[in-house]
């Protein structure tokens, strides 16, 4: 069975979230060069998602705002029961500073549309 990702579009966000209504019980911000809003989210979303796959009950969530000087991340989701919240946010964290992920996200990202 396919996998259901909403995308929510409001003003100048964009939301990826696989569950509605969409929730951060934990997350990290980081910002970006002007690019291709989806096309970034859903890259941050697959490595989010292989970073933390074993946690249980989780459910990614990316947020993408245009800025005036580029876009702005927030990305981490939503978690159904207990878990190590400081370990996840500081995982995701890590993920969105790292320099080969951010550079693959913002070429792959870059000649997109900005939607």
């Amino acid at each position: 069975m396919a996998a259901t990702w909403h995308i929510l579009r409001e003003d100048d966000a964009l939301t990826l979230a696989r569950r509605l209504p969409a929730r951060f019980d934990f997350g990290a911000e980081a910002a970006f060069p002007p690019v291709g809003r989806l096309r970034l989210a859903r890259q941050i979303r697959q490595d989010m998602w292989r970073a933390l796959q074993n946690l249980r009950g989780f459910a990614p969530v990316v947020r993408v705002e245009t800025t005036s000087a580029g876009v702005q991340v927030r990305a981490g989701g939503q978690v159904d029961g207990t878990f190590p919240r400081q370990r996840a946010a500081d995982t995701v964290a890590a993920l969105l500073q790292d320099p080969a992920h951010r550079a693959r996200w913002i070429a792959y990202a870059g000649g997109g549309r900005h939607g």
